[in-house]
C-alpha cells in the first residue's frame, strides 16, 4: 500500500496548495491512501466543515485535527456526520467524534488511522497517550485485522513522539508526528516494521513564524506584549509530509520518504 500523510496545514495557503496538488499526487505517486492534518488550516486556528471537505475533496481519504480540533465551533457538529474527520482519542470521553477509525481503500484493504495528543509542554492535561494507543493497536493487529495501521501522534516533545514511535514499532506501519510544524530530518523505519517521523513539517508558507505572518510573532518575543491576532502567512508553500510503502500480508513498512514540494525549503519526493 502507498500512502501519503501531509502535515499540519495552515490556513488559506496551505488549504489551496493542497487542493492544486493533491489530485495530481494521487495519479503520480499512484497513491492508495491519504490522510491530511486539517487542525490549523481555517484561519490558522481550527477547522471549519467547509474547509474539510475542500480537503476530503481534494483527495484526503482521512483528515486529523489535534488540539485545536474544535476552535472552530461547527466542527462540534461536522465531526459527528462525517466519519473520515477524527479527533484526538485521549480527548475527553465525552467529546463529539472518534479518535481512531478504520477505512477501505479503494482495492477493499483495511487502513485504521488513530491520533493522540502528547502530554508533554501541552497546555492541558490529557488522557495517558500510550495506554490510548495501546489498546486501539490490541483492537486491530497490524497483519490481521488492518493491512495498515497508521498513528498521527500530535505532540509538542520530539523525545515523547520518539517514545511514542519505539512503543508502537512492530504494532504500527507508521508513527508520524505532527503540531510543531517544521520537518525533521529523521524519517526511517524502525526495526520492527513502523515507519517513524518526530514531525512531518506543516503544508504552509515556512517565510513565516511557524506558518503566521512573522510581525506579529516576532513582537511577543522581543517586547513581550500582543498588539493583534497571530494571521496565517500567504506567501508560496510547501508541501511537507511523509510518504510509506506497506507490504499487505504483514503491514510493515517496507520504506518512507520524506516529503518536501514547492516553496522555499529543499524539495524531496518519494
Amino acid at each position: 500500500m502507498r500512502i501519503l500523510f501531509l502535515g499540519d496545514v495552515v490556513g488559506r495557503a496551505g488549504r489551496r496548495a493542497v487542493a492544486d496538488t493533491l489530485p495530481r499526487l494521487r495519479d503520480e505517486w499512484r497513491l492508495d491512501f491519504v490522510v491530511v492534518n486539517g487542525e490549523n488550516a481555517s484561519g490558522g486556528m481550527g477547522l471549519t466543515g467547509d474547509h474539510a471537505r475542500l480537503l476530503l475533496d481534494a483527495g484526503a481519504d482521512c483528515v486529523t485535527l489535534g488540539d485545536h480540533a474544535f476552535d472552530q465551533r461547527d466542527m462540534l457538529q461536522f465531526i459527528e456526520n462525517e466519519p473520515r474527520v477524527i479527533r484526538p482519542i485521549n480527548f475527553a470521553r465525552d467529546a463529539p467524534g472518534r479518535g481512531h477509525r478504520v477505512f477501505t481503500d479503494a482495492r477493499g484493504r483495511k487502513v485504521l488511522v488513530a491520533q493522540v495528543l502528547g502530554q508533554v509542554f501541552m497546555k492541558r492535561c490529557f488522557d495517558d497517550p500510550f495506554s490510548a494507543v495501546d489498546a486501539v493497536l490490541r483492537a486491530h493487529p497490524r497483519g490481521g485485522a488492518v493491512q495498515a495501521a497508521l498513528i498521527d501522534m500530535h505532540c509538542e516533545a520530539t523525545s515523547e513522539k520518539v517514545g511514542m514511535g519505539h512503543f508502537c514499532d512492530g504494532r504500527a506501519s507508521a508513527v508520524v508526528g505532527t503540531h510543531t510544524h517544521i520537518p525533521t530530518a529523521d524519517a526511517q523505519v524502525l526495526p520492527g516494521g513502523t515507519a517513524y517521523q518526530s514531525d512531518a513539517g506543516m503544508c504552509g508558507d515556512y517565510d513565516s513564524v511557524i506558518g503566521m505572518e512573522k510581525a506579529e510573532p516576532m513582537r511577543r518575543f522581543v517586547t513581550g506584549m500582543s498588539k493583534g491576532r497571530f494571521q496565517p502567512a500567504l506567501g508560496d508553500v510547501t508541501l511537507s509530509g511523509l510518504f510509506v510503502e506497506t507490504d499487505d500480508k504483514t503491514g510493515k513498512a517496507v520504506r518512507c520518504a520524506m516529503v518536501r514540494l514547492g516553496g522555499r525549503l529543499e524539495q524531496a519526493a518519494p
